[in-house]
């Protein structure tokens, strides 16, 4: 069988399979039944086809489960709740500030979570209500909570980040630092484009006098042990204000923000592997929460609550993060084997050799594997379109990535901010289904959409960006080669 007659088959039954509703798992074992049985010794490969899927699963794959820990642990417990209340005291007025603050957590909390989806749902579920209520349009409300909620995938820790680097065969440690000044990079691109477009055109978020009740009255901290106050300290000063508004970052996001520096640090410092520092966070978060029960115990602040934590939220979590991975895991085995039936059926090398022959540039094969990446986004979610073009991108040493000696980290980089991209593009862009489930039910999906344009040009621009300027990505893990 010709190479692209295989191509067409093995890729035509995932893709045929996903259309009719399949799992992406199902899809791929489908297509791997077919392929192992036809290119690799019949019913033999069949019988082998368990043990291949049990040598997919490796150790490298273990920061997965436990980031996703890290982030539901944060989620079921309130704490993240917590900390956007906190960020929303501590921002004053600022054109479209609603907008801000959604940007501002939702850059804090990519960074103590790898989960895009958990992202959008919490700043969607918190922040959004109160924009409809204060008449923000549609384009300045929701646009950067999706924006912003896709930031996840590149700011560690970042599961899609440890999958893509596993599967490669590539250092995960890398990757992950490597996505530090993009995404902070993006952040900072959303935040300008806000509050630029609202001091343009003020009608898209007006303005409003925060209620500063709150902040106005003394502040009041006692310190209670077996039930009873044993202390207490009131401050009425007239730096009450800036006291009330700092006093909830310093309880809230400071303790979090250990988080990051113990996974990041780690990692960046040579301390711990990927996975240690994922344990390291997930102990850290544990910490966190515990501090906010404890706190909520002995300390009575006046105007701040402490996040409610328990054992159930912490059994919750787990299952939460059971039923994330176990899908994950048999998605990675079916892909893995589905790339052995391409390689053996020589559709792999087929497609290198035809690619090679056409003597293009570097930069333009890069350009073309983005397009592929961009244009698959618009129909399947992140995992598949990765896993589907993994083995041409950058599985083996017959790859696009080695035949032209492109720096693979560099391209790493530029995949996730591409997937990034494709989390808002219609028609099946997942993040715009997110915001749809948590939006008003007068806000229609194609208000949605256009909401999420402006962002999506300005991840564009980042993706030019580093295609021209590789080294805004390849600098900082440049220390830890």
């Amino acid at each position: 069988m010709e190479w692209y007659w295989a191509f067409i088959l093995l890729l035509g039954t995932v893709c045929t399979a996903m259309f009719l509703g399949l799992p992406v798992a199902l899809a791929f074992f489908a297509a791997n039944v077919l392929g192992t049985f036809l290119f690799i010794n019949g019913d033999i490969g069949l019988v082998f086809m368990p043990a291949e899927f049990h040598n997919a699963i490796k150790f490298t794959l273990a920061p997965i489960p436990l980031f996703l820990l890290m982030g539901e642990i944060l989620l079921q417990t309130g704490v993240a709740f917590k900390a956007i209340g906190a960020i929303d005291r501590m921002i004053a007025r600022v054109p479209g500030r609603l907008s801000v603050v959604s940007i501002v957590g939702g850059t804090i909390f990519s960074s103590l979570s790898g989960s895009t989806i958990a992202n959008t749902a919490i700043l969607g579920s918190v922040l959004l209500p109160d924009m409809v209520k204060r008449g923000y349009q549609p384009s300045i409300s929701m646009g950067p909570i999706m924006a912003v909620g896709g930031i996840a995938m590149l700011i560690p820790p970042s599961a899609l980040a440890v999958l893509l680097a596993s599967l490669a065969e590539q250092s995960v440690a890398l990757l992950l630092i490597a996505g530090i000044v993009p995404g902070i990079l993006m952040a900072a691109l959303f935040f300008a484009y806000v509050v630029g477009r609202c001091m343009i055109n003020p009608e898209l978020a007006p303005a409003y006098t925060p209620d500063t009740s709150a902040l106005d009255r003394p502040v009041t901290v006692s310190l209670n042990l077996a039930g009873r106050t044993r202390a207490s300290w009131t401050y009425a000063g007239r730096h009450r204000h800036a006291v009330n508004r700092v006093l909830p970052f310093l309880l809230y996001i400071l303790p979090l923000m250990i988080i990051f520096v113990v996974v990041v640090g780690s990692i960046f410092f040579k301390i711990a592997a990927p996975t240690e520092a994922a344990a390291l966070g997930c102990l850290a978060a544990l910490a966190a929460c515990y501090f906010f029960r404890l706190f909520r115990r002995t300390v009575t602040v006046t105007g701040i609550e402490g996040a409610d934590f328990d054992w159930r939220a912490i059994a919750k979590s787990l299952m939460e993060t059971a039923k994330i991975n176990v899908m994950i895991l048999f998605i990675i085995a079916g892909s893995l084997v589905f790339s052995q039936a391409l390689s053996n059926s020589g559709a792999t090398d087929g497609l290198l050799r035809a690619v090679t022959a056409m003597e293009l540039t570097p930069l333009a094969v890069v350009i073309i594997m983005m397009a592929v990446l961009l244009f698959l986004g618009a129909f399947m979610d992140q995992v598949s379109m990765l896993l589907l073009t993994l083995p041409f991108f950058l599985l083996g040493a017959q790859s696009l990535q080695a035949v032209f000696d492109i720096d693979v980290i560099w391209l790493m980089v530029l995949m996730l901010i591409t997937m990034e991209i494709s989390l808002l593009t219609p028609p099946f862009g997942l993040l715009l289904y997110v915001m749809k489930g948590v939006a008003p039910f007068s806000v229609t999906l194609g208000q949605v959409v256009m909401s999420a344009m402006p962002f999506i040009l300005i991840e564009l621009a980042v993706l030019v960006l580093l295609i021209a300027a590789p080294e805004v990505a390849t600098w900082l893990p440049g220390y830890l080669r």
